[in-house]
């Protein structure tokens, strides 16, 4: 019935070993590493429209793992997109992804992601790892 820990229906066997709603799990706060490889992404991709793209492609990521239409991109991060120009887009960053509380009361969601650039850009090895806030 459980493989390795996934099921198909709506419930997930969590580390105890008790079933948790997968609803209660996406309204976590949470924040994550992940490394995103935007060379697979700009693939036959006008050089003009590269870097425009990276940071579509990135949000798209984003509301993909974290379960939120509410993407928020930081500033170092666009600026770490377009270092190298319009058509010379890095081919992998190290991304942090924070998946935080909406404080607005009249937001659509409860939650948003905030994408920014991670400290370390070592991504040899690394997966994705769970940052303790």
């Amino acid at each position: 019935m459980c493989n390795g820990g996934f099921l198909f229906g709506r419930a997930v066997r969590s580390n105890l070993g008790k079933m948790v709603d997968k609803k209660s799990r996406v309204k976590d706060a949470v924040t994550r590493e992940y490394t995103i490889n935007l060379h697979k992404r700009l693939h036959k991709i006008t050089f003009k429209k590269r870097a425009p793209k990276a940071i579509k492609e990135i949000k798209k990521f984003a509301t993909k793992h974290m379960r939120t239409s509410d993407v928020r991109v930081d500033v170092k991060l666009n600026k770490a997109v377009w270092s190298r120009g319009i058509r010379n887009v890095p081919t992998k960053l190290r991304i942090q992804i924070s998946r935080k509380r909406n404080d607005d009361e009249d937001a659509k969601e409860d939650m948003y992601s905030y994408v920014t650039v991670a400290d370390d850009q070592q991504y040899k090895g690394k997966g994705t790892e769970v940052v303790d806030a």
